[in-house]
């Protein structure tokens, strides 16, 4: 039995249903879906994925980093379904564990994805360490200017709006209206300290 695993990142846009429909069209039977990072090893539906594995099953995916983005992860994700007697392929690499050749390049490309992965993790860490040198902090811009953080701080403060209507009023969550009241407080505190 052919039998799909399809992944993405917890809390990207990306969706999952496109590679669900690219696994069915290779005639997967069925499709296990998770939202999931795939440096992490505890992924649920994954396992369960695997405990269901039989002689002569097939593991696919749409692509080799679905599975994992780690090579150990691989090579041990790899061993243990060689071990319940099924292979392994990757749609868009066009590879599979069904050959000697097939089970090189698997672990090739793996090596690929693993040293991609840390480059991105390098060039991130720099960026930041050059943020952080020219005085700028990482992270998402601010959803208020300055100005209008201020206006905020005023009109609770004084009793003119609740966190609530503040946070209708200039579209943003309330949880980001306490943000800025706790900020401007603990600035305050610093100041008269």
């Amino acid at each position: 039995m052919r039998i799909g695993y399809a992944r993405v990142s917890r809390g990207d846009s990306q969706e999952v249903q496109a590679q669900v429909e690219a696994l069915k069209a290779a005639g997967c039977e069925r499709v296990y879906t998770e939202e999931a990072s795939g440096g992490r090893w505890d992924r649920p539906e994954l396992h369960r994925l695997l405990d269901h594995l039989r002689p002569g099953d097939i593991l696919v995916v749409w692509k080799l980093d679905r599975l994992s983005r780690s090579l150990k992860d691989l090579i041990a994700l790899l061993e243990r379904i060689e071990g319940a007697g099924a292979t392994f392929e990757s749609l868009t690499e066009h590879i599979e564990t069904r050959s000697p050749a097939g089970r090189m390049l698997t672990q090739m490309l793996g090596s690929f994805a693993e040293f991609e992965r840390a480059m991105i993790r390098e060039r991130t860490r720099q960026g930041l360490e050059y943020a952080q040198s020219q005085g700028r902090k990482g992270g998402r811009r601010h959803k208020l200017t300055p100005a209008q953080r201020a206006l905020i701080v005023r009109l609770v403060d004084s009793g003119e709006q609740k966190a609530a209507d503040a946070a209708r009023s200039f579209k943003v969550s309330e949880a980001t209206i306490s943000r800025i009241l706790a900020e401007h407080r603990q600035e305050s505190r610093k100041g008269k300290s």
